[in-house]
């Protein structure tokens, strides 16, 4: 069933939640309203056990063009630094929450990508978009830095001098340029789009989710760690996931050399048995 949030559509298809920005007369522009309907909508599916895997895309010809330069800027900041704060906390509050998502996520990137937007696609685990689409920091092209972390995703994604290059010119780049500066995981026409994403989907729907969990959270951790942090670091995070499920971890093993059914470096144990 979709959701009825007018800026947010949703539905559950076969374990994939497909998320929808729903404001394509605006290029998916995200409002206040858009990022209130967000979290709820984030909030919804967390922990649902019909939902395995969460793709984010936009209805019509964007993703998202960043931030509604009338109602996120010129509106809030006519309300004063109290508005202006609001706005921020509703924005960014879901991009972190969706950065440390409990399920796997897939940015659908399937036409503009601008500004803020960049927000949402960095807090994704996995991006893919369309050749045909646009990305851009256009922020220096009315007169401010790009802001909300957007710098902050191009130097993570990107090397410095492209990082450099991409934000002080505000020239917009194709999906295939994306994906060769590292900015999404593939690019592929419009067409075939959205059923590579669902197979990269199924494919995940196959591991087992608390390990998916601790993988994610890990690869973001250890980026700023020394090595000597991040070993410890996931040394702590490997017992932690045993405790919750250690049982699955011991069944992997028990598949691979008891019975020897499958090949780890070749596909996914079968989470759905135990021994």
């Amino acid at each position: 069933m979709a959701n009825d949030v007018d800026t947010v559509v949703f539905e559950v298809k076969d374990r994939i939640a497909w998320v929808r920005f729903n404001r394509p007369d605006k290029r998916n522009a995200m409002s206040p309203t858009l990022n209130r309907a967000m979290m709820d909508v984030l909030d919804e599916l967390e922990f649902r056990d019909d939902v395995g895997v969460l793709v984010l895309t936009g209805e019509g010809s964007a993703w998202t063009a960043g931030m509604d330069l009338k109602e996120y800027f010129r509106e809030t900041e006519a309300l004063g630094l109290k508005g202006t704060r609001k706005a921020q906390r509703e924005s960014y509050g879901w991009w972190r929450r969706l950065r440390w998502y409990q399920k796997p996520t897939i940015a659908m990137v399937n036409g503009w990508c601008f500004g803020g937007g960049y927000g949402p696609l960095f807090a994704c685990d996995l991006a893919f978009c369309a050749d045909e689409a646009k990305f851009g920091l256009s922020e220096i092209n009315w007169g401010i830095l790009p802001g909300g972390g957007a710098t902050k995703v191009a130097v993570e994604l990107l090397p410095f001098r492209k990082a450099m290059y991409h934000a002080m010119l505000g020239e917009p780049i194709d999906g295939k340029t994306a994906a060769d500066w590292g900015l999404v995981n593939e690019s592929l026409p419009l067409a075939d789009l959205e059923a590579r994403v669902t197979s990269v989907a199924k494919v995940l729907l196959e591991k087992n989710p608390v390990a998916l969990k601790a993988t994610k959270d890990a690869v973001r951790r250890v980026g700023i760690m020394t090595y000597d942090e991040a070993e410890d670091y996931l040394v702590r995070a490997q017992e932690a996931a045993n405790s919750y499920d250690n049982d699955g971890r011991k069944e992997g093993i028990r598949q691979f050399i008891d019975e020897k059914s499958y090949k780890p470096g070749l596909g996914a144990y079968d989470k759905s048995r135990r021994g």
